[in-house]
Parts: C-alpha cells; structure tokens; sequence
C-alpha cells in the first residue's frame, strides 16, 4: 500500500486480488479439456512463522546469513530464495517433493491436495523434511501463498501446450530412424500445460520498463546453481 515500496500496488482491486485473497482457481488439463481446480491459499492462517523460518532454512541464509538477512526487503532476491525453498531439490530442506510417474500410493497423489496450509504445516509438523508429493500446479499454489504472506502481491499463470529446451538450441528435438520409429534420446519435453508465478514489483535494475508482473517458477527442473 505505501507508494515507495517496492511491491507497490496501485490499484486497489488488485490489491485486493493479488495480496489478500485467499481463494483461487488454478486451471490444468490440456488446450482442448481446461479443467478448474479450486486453491485454498489461506495466507492469513497462521503462517508467517513458517514462511520466515522458510528463509533460515534457505541454503542463501546458511551460506551468508548476514548478506541473506540484509537483502530480505528486496523481493526480486526474495523470490529466488522461495522459488528454491518451495521445492526440496538442493537438498535444503525444501517443502515440496516432486513426482510425476508411477504409484503414490505410499504418500499423497498431488491431485488430492486443494491448499496451501496443510501442507505447509505438515511440512513444519515433519520437522521441515520435504512433503510428498506436489507437482506443478502444487508448487506455484504454496509458493503463491507464502509471497502473499510476505506481502508481495502474487498470482498463478497456466500455460497449455508447454515445452522444456533441455540443451538451449530454442527448439524441440524429436530423433527417428530410418523407418520412422521415434528414438527415445532427447531429453526435450512437451507438456499439456504448466503453471508457475508471477509477482509484482519494480525492476531498478534494469530500469523502469521492466517493473510489474515478474516470472518465478518453483517446479524443480534442472539444477538451480549449475
């Protein structure tokens, strides 16, 4: 609300939509089947203490807690630090496990959860051990919910029809040989849709025509350093 924050949103609707509600719909499926799923973020719900131990948590914070402590208050450094957290790939006590085959019978189908708050304080309840499992959508709503409890205004984008460039060549690749049968050796991936985060905030880094709606993506894909 203060008009020098960085965060700073000036229209009131969407204050009211990217920083306090807390119900949403995230929508998955594929471009042709768009199926709407109903979120409980519950950032109000007695969360704070678990998004800030989240940042002490952080591999940033063990590395360089004084630099970690002192560059809270600038989101963009904020958002790398919880786009890390919200999964548990770097080994660093992260909320979320991914899995996206085989059986879940063992722990929860990610299509079982609809929120935000029970698996943030599972994930407390488990002594910060990874909750099991999250995919995509699962990642983007929790990592919603603990911007918005941080007071970065935060929302959910769907994209159907995505794809993964593992090698950087800004293209596809599909192998077949010489009697047209695909080989499987291309890491390159297609997938009927993705979800990630975009929050909102000013970019004096790279000047004034690149402040509003930033990307964060919290869905584990490659290694974060390297």
């Amino acid at each position: 609300w203060f008009s020098g924050d960085d965060v700073y949103m000036a229209n009131e609707n969407e204050r009211q939509e990217y920083v306090l509600n807390e119900n949403g719909i995230i929508f998955v499926g594929n471009a042709r089947y768009i199926e709407a799923r109903a979120w409980y973020y519950g950032q109000f719900q007695d969360l704070l203490n678990i998004c800030l131990t989240m940042l002490d948590l952080s591999l940033y914070y063990r590395q360089d807690p004084a630099m970690d402590v002192s560059r809270r208050g600038d989101p963009k450094y904020l958002g790398r630090v919880i786009s890390s957290m919200i999964n548990g790939n770097d080994n660093d006590n992260g909320v979320l496990l991914g899995k996206w085959q085989g059986s879940f019978h063992s722990h929860e189908n990610p299509s079982r959860w609809d929120g935000s708050v029970v698996i943030l304080k599972k994930w407390r309840q488990d002594n910060y051990r990874p909750v099991q499992y999250g995919q995509c959508w699962v990642f983007a709503g929790v990592m919603c919910t603990v911007l918005r409890c941080l007071g970065i205004p935060t929302r959910l984008v769907s994209n159907f029809n995505s794809a993964h460039d593992v090698d950087r060549n800004l293209s596809i690749d599909k192998y077949y040989d010489c009697s047209g049968r695909s080989l499987n050796i291309s890491k390159d991936s297609t997938w009927d849709y993705h979800v990630w985060n975009e929050s909102w905030f000013v970019r004096p880094d790279l000047g004034r025509s690149y402040s509003g709606w930033q990307v964060l993506d919290a869905t584990p894909q490659e290694q974060s350093k390297g």
